[in-house]
């Protein structure tokens, strides 16, 4: 058949959103939709008084537009996939759009004649499903950290995605298993910011496509196994120049020992900002079962080397690929929100000059220097980002109030929800 295109892009809940359309939209154009998907949550009830959507207005159109350049190959037979922006019906875009927001960000740091790159890592598990529905992790019993091969994989699903991967046009770094069985690691190729998380969406929906031809359910949620380790997506940044000189570069050598103003004003800001940052981040409730300390998650406000119990982790490699690592988020949050909120973090800590506290000198699990963690809860985590008016106006006011008011239900219709039930509630979703 002619080639039809996926048009997609990624709510408020990380879900990837589209519509299959014919080849005569293979270029610059549009699709109508429901402006109050924005409305909708978890278990497909509608939020009638959510901001922002105009719901009681009439459930007006939103129109999401792609450019022709950024068109691609897809992962399904004859199909071209396609994100892009979300506009009202008077051509504005509409303030709850995520990716606008992180071209906002984008924007903010190129007046400063700064291009943010960034590299993607994300974690996943494997749960293996029954005839009746019923799932259960991945039996794996040879898995082993960095493991390959069958004995960490024996359904053979990453071989497949990794051949999807490369057939569409993904550009991968890594696919490993991690330290918790059967869990895995798979690590994007860095990019300009809005291009890494295009790629990273539309990578993470290939994956668990591709992973469900096998019968395996691949979930990116941050603690589906409440025994075993959580699944991070971590943020490496770096900035060029106009030249396209790694901006945090100071020579051949990097770590806490060779960061210029740049790089310790963008660990300031990050730390500064740290709770308010865990709301965007880390925005399910399971997310605060992973974020605990000593568990080389991003709990802690603190800074080091190459130190896996701290939050932000400067990259002893010096030269073109010196680079900040963030470890905070799991792949439960709207990766465009949460780069926007990391490079609008970063920039104020440069703008403000925040001051930072020396790199973390504790193990991470004994002792740490570190004052304090993020919230304990996704209830408290709502609480420190309202309070943060300065990363809400400089990320976007609307789009802070509609995830502050959708994350409050979220906390009431999870309520009394534990272990299996709690994981069931977004297991198929995320």
């Amino acid at each position: 058949m002619p080639d039809r295109l996926r048009a997609m892009f990624c709510d408020h809940l990380s879900l990837m959103r589209g519509k299959y359309l014919p080849a005569a939209k293979l270029k610059s154009d549009g699709t109508r939709m429901a402006r109050p998907t924005f409305s909708v949550h978890w278990d497909k009830d509608l939020i009638l008084d959510a901001p922002h959507t105009r719901c009681r207005e009439g459930i007006p159109d939103m129109e999401l537009r792609w450019e022709a350049s950024d068109i691609r190959d897809g992962w399904e037979p004859d199909t071209k996939v396609v994100t892009g922006d979300l506009y009202d019906s008077e051509g504005e875009r509409i303030p709850l759009c995520p990716r606008s927001a992180l071209k906002r960000a984008v924007a903010a740091w190129e007046a400063r004649g700064l291009t943010p790159k960034v590299g993607v890592e994300l974690e996943a598990f494997a749960f293996e499903i029954a005839e009746d529905g019923s799932i259960a992790p991945m039996h794996a019993p040879g898995g082993i950290v960095y493991g390959t091969g069958p004995f960490a994989d024996p359904a053979g699903f990453t071989d497949a995605i990794w051949l999807r991967a490369e057939e569409a046009g993904f550009r991968l770094d890594l696919i490993t298993a991690e330290y918790d069985t059967p869990q895995f690691e798979f690590t994007l190729a860095y990019d300009t910011a809005v291009k890494a998380v295009d790629e990273m969406v539309l990578f993470r929906q290939m994956a668990r496509e591709v992973a469900l031809e096998h019968g395996i359910l691949l979930t990116f949620l941050p603690k589906p196994i409440l025994e075993k380790g959580g699944s991070g997506l971590h943020f490496n940044l770096s900035f060029a120049a106009k030249a396209g000189k790694n901006a945090l570069m100071t020579g051949p050598k990097g770590g806490p020992d060779h960061m210029n103003d740049l790089a310790k004003g963008v660990v300031a800001g990050w730390l500064h900002h740290h709770k308010g940052l865990a709301g965007l981040l880390a925005p399910t409730v399971g997310s605060y079962l992973r974020l605990q300390p000593a568990s080389m998650s991003g709990y802690w406000c603190n800074w080091g080397g190459d130190h896996r119990g701290v939050t932000v982790r400067v990259s002893e490699e010096g030269g073109p690929k010196t680079r900040l690592e963030h470890r905070m988020a799991d792949a439960s949050c709207n990766p465009y929100t949460a780069l926007a909120a990391l490079l609008q973090a970063g920039l104020l800590g440069v703008e403000k000059a925040y001051n930072l506290p020396a790199p973390e000198a504790g193990d991470g699990f004994d002792r740490t220097d570190a004052g304090y963690g993020v919230a304990g809860s996704l209830s408290e985590a709502m609480d420190d980002l309202e309070a943060d008016k300065a990363l809400a106006a400089a990320l976007g006011p609307e789009l802070v109030e509609h995830h502050l008011f959708m994350k409050r239900i979220e906390v009431t219709k999870t309520e009394g929800l534990e272990g299996a039930a709690l994981r069931n509630y977004y297991i198929w979703y995320v």
